[in-house]
């Protein structure tokens, strides 16, 4: 820790040119006498660090001497903070470590660094939900990918009882509000979605990793065999363009093809995991529409059809009460 604290004593005489230890003690959350030791370690590394005593005095780097630790162009500076700068809002460490990356930057640089860091703001919450709290195991999962460990997880998959698996862990991505885990088991590429782990810890293993490892062409595997289930099954019906655009909302833009037959009406080709899946999708639709193809995709219409006439009959209140109104009042009483 105190090499990291050294550098930031660095950089902050470098931004501020003259500080008391009392300042930079302050600054770093550090008691004076560290803030004074740290200097005079930097002056015996042979740093130009100098104090000068008296009313305005403090420590200063000597002749405004600079070291550029960062080593980013403008055009490079300015695309890092506008890509970082929103987290610095909600992770606590990435705003510190931008407060010393700035520090670290050319004067000429600076204004347009700090600029870009604060003009984005990302809210990950939809009108009307909160946003979803980050998973509770991502931090653990994050020093495992980084210290390169292997890790032990209890996984419950939709359709299966908890399990444990070991994994390599490899990285992570977040799509949409879901985080994954992307990762190797024995030596098989697998994806984990993390708010299915119930459990996570580190084996104390060293975890493998393909050194050729590319995280983003391994992640456009998984998206394309995900897109293919999504894509088993396929439909074409007949609608009312008017509903065509919902229809892309409920089903998605990939999932849903037009092709217009006149102003009123287009053939629609929708696709999803299942003919059942299709079927629940369209059922709220049914005056606007007529299937094509296939069969079983109508016969499944007809089901959910005469299902939801079976749960929800419409009670003729006439007729109930000419019935109870020819019950004889001398009927027993039913059992208790």
């Amino acid at each position: 820790m105190r090499a990291d604290r050294l550098v930031a004593v660095l950089l902050t005489l470098q931004s501020r040119g003259r500080v008391t230890a009392a300042q930079l003690a302050e600054e770093l959350e550090v008691s004076v006498a560290t803030a004074r030791r740290d200097l005079e370690a930097l002056s015996a590394a042979g740093i130009p660090v100098y104090p000068q005593a008296g009313r305005g005095g403090g420590w200063q780097l000597l002749g405004g001497a600079r070291t550029d630790l960062s080593g980013l162009s403008s055009n490079e500076a300015r695309a890092l903070f506008l890509l970082v700068g929103p987290a610095a809002s909600v992770a606590p460490e990435a705003k510190a470590a931008l407060r010393k990356l700035v520090r670290a930057l050319p004067e000429t640089f600076r204004t347009d660094a700090e600029a870009a860091a604060e003009a984005v703001v990302i809210d990950p919450g939809e009108w009307g939900r909160p946003a979803r709290e980050r998973p509770a195991l991502l931090p653990l999962l994050e020093a495992a990918i980084v210290d390169r460990v292997r890790l032990r997880i209890r996984y419950a998959a939709w359709n299966r009882e908890p399990a444990e698996r070991t994994v390599d862990p490899w990285g992570l991505v977040q799509k949409q509000e879901h985080w994954y885990l992307l990762g190797g088991v024995d030596g098989a590429e697998r994806t984990y979605r993390i708010d299915r782990m119930l459990d996570a810890e580190r084996t104390g293993e060293p975890a493998e990793r393909p050194d050729d490892l590319d995280l983003a062409e391994v992640w456009e595997r998984v998206t394309a065999a995900v897109d293919r289930q999504r894509t088993a099954a396929t439909a074409t019906i007949i609608v009312d363009s008017g509903i065509v655009p919902l229809l892309h909302t409920q089903f998605g833009q990939r999932a849903v093809a037009e092709t217009p037959l006149d102003p009123g009406r287009s053939r629609v080709t929708v696709t999803a995991p299942t003919d059942v899946i299709i079927a629940r999708g369209l059922a709220g639709w049914a005056e606007y529409l007529e299937v094509v193809e296939p069969e079983s995709l109508r016969q499944e219409l007809h089901r959910l059809g005469a299902a939801l006439v079976a749960r929800n009959a419409i009670v003729d209140d006439a007729a109930s009460a000419r019935d109870q109104a020819s019950t004889p009042d001398s009927a027993p009483a039913p059992p208790t």
